[in-house]
């Protein structure tokens, strides 16, 4: 057994762990919460950061559409702040209150953006727009309350532009669920590093396969798949830039 410490508030609390050549029913070692990267380490951050109350919302917008809007913007090759920033714009610029028309989000999206001082320009704008209008077309007619977790993101990925990955970074933030996973390069090398996902796996082709591992390990570990989820892309993000 390993036990680890964490405190807040001027409170001491503790999570017990199984010693770390323990194996979960993956195969995997548990390892020790205090070596980077190993099933302990990832389960301890995230216990770490639900006793602090870090990520106790990952919701980017305060609608179906808007949080569509944030993760279609954002993702697959775009750096999070451009994306957000461009998000907040249309937001901001009540754009995303109704379907707009595809050209005005365009003219938008194509202003520059300025962040921490240096002029950017959002990637595709054209071909986002038009994405992006008929997304919100679509989820108009789109009754989320009547949809489980799976089924909203089945919902979500028979719209343009929205892949597996995006629709499960919507269903994720919105409804904090761990029956999904948000499977990108950061995810993907964290679970390379401990041997869940093999080296020529890739979410193009192996998302549902990678992702119900994803999930199994959560479980495994007594972590919210959300949860766990966020932390790693935090820390993988993080590290990447050290």
């Amino acid at each position: 057994m390993q036990t680890m410490y964490t405190i807040f508030a001027e409170e001491t609390f503790e999570r017990r762990m199984p010693a770390a050549d323990t194996l979960l029913q993956s195969g995997l070692s548990w390892g020790r919460f205090d070596e980077l990267f190993t099933p302990a380490y990832w389960c301890g951050q995230a216990w770490q950061a639900k006793v602090h109350g870090h990520y106790g919302r990952l919701s980017l917008g305060n609608s179906l559409a808007e949080e569509t809007a944030a993760c279609l913007l954002g993702g697959y090759g775009m750096p999070a702040e451009i994306g957000l920033a461009a998000f907040k714009r249309l937001r901001d610029r009540g754009l995303l209150t109704q379907v707009s028309p595809a050209s005005d989000i365009e003219r938008h999206l194509s202003e520059p953006f300025d962040l921490s001082g240096r002029s950017q320009r959002y990637r595709f704008p054209r071909q986002k727009a038009g994405y992006l209008t008929a997304c919100l077309a679509a989820i108009a007619d789109l009754d989320e309350d009547d949809l489980d977790d799976l089924s909203l993101r089945d919902q979500l990925t028979k719209m343009p532009g929205i892949g597996l990955k995006t629709a499960s970074w919507i269903v994720r933030n919105r409804r904090l669920s761990s029956a999904v996973a948000v499977l990108d390069v950061h995810i993907l090398r964290a679970g390379r590093i401990i041997g869940l996902f093999g080296e020529t796996e890739s979410p193009s082709k192996d998302y549902l396969s990678l992702e119900a591992r994803f999930v199994n390990l959560a479980e495994e570990i007594e972590t919210p798949a959300w949860l766990l989820d966020a932390v790693m892309w935090q820390h993988m993000r993080l590290l990447r830039h050290a």
